[in-house]
């Protein structure tokens, strides 16, 4: 079994785990929200921890427990505390704003962008050149920060398009005669 896997998960006060099956379902302050087992894998919960083990002595289950692992800790985490993306836009005349289920930018194109926001994503701008992604399922949160930045990435020449906070953008130095 790997590293991981080994490693028991801690359930905070406040938060409800019902295994039941191969369906795990967990309950906090922010959300519920459900996973569905590896057959080749089991979990068990003693003490205000969940243990990961595999039912069979398989390379699939093996291969299984560390994800099990990783996707019910960060579930836990998201119903708890939850998980936030940050975006900033750079460029002249770049800008987002939040508008219910819809995030307007506008980025240097001859159109204004329209991107609708899924059902269990908040998104936030506090200034015009900031966006913040919030949510409870660290895959869906990451996901859309990633679809927004594909829209104008960060140009390679003078940095301009939307990146992600603190993320360094290596500029190459244009020609030379």
């Amino acid at each position: 079994m790997s590293r991981v896997a080994k490693n028991p998960i801690p359930i905070p006060v406040g938060v409800n785990v019902t295994i039941s099956g191969l369906d795990v379902v967990i309950k906090g302050s922010k959300a519920s929200v459900q996973h569905r087992l590896n057959e080749h894998v089991k979990v068990s919960q003693a003490d205000n921890t969940l243990h990961i083990a595999i039912r069979d002595d398989s390379d699939e289950g093996d291969a299984a427990a560390g994800t099990t692992r990783a996707l019910l800790n960060n579930m836990i985490i998201g119903v708890t505390q939850g998980f936030e993306s940050k975006l900033e836009l750079v460029g002249v005349g770049y800008r987002a704003q939040a508008q219910g289920k819809q995030l307007n930018l506008t980025l240097g194109f001859s159109h204004p962008v329209v991107h609708l926001i899924p059902e269990n994503v908040t998104v936030e701008t506090p200034s015009q050149t900031e966006i913040i992604i919030k949510g409870f399922d660290k895959q869906q949160v990451t996901q859309e920060a990633a679809k927004i930045r594909g829209y104008r990435p960060p140009e390679p020449y003078k940095g301009k398009g939307v990146r992600y906070a603190g993320e360094k953008i290596i500029l190459k130095e244009t020609k030379k005669k």
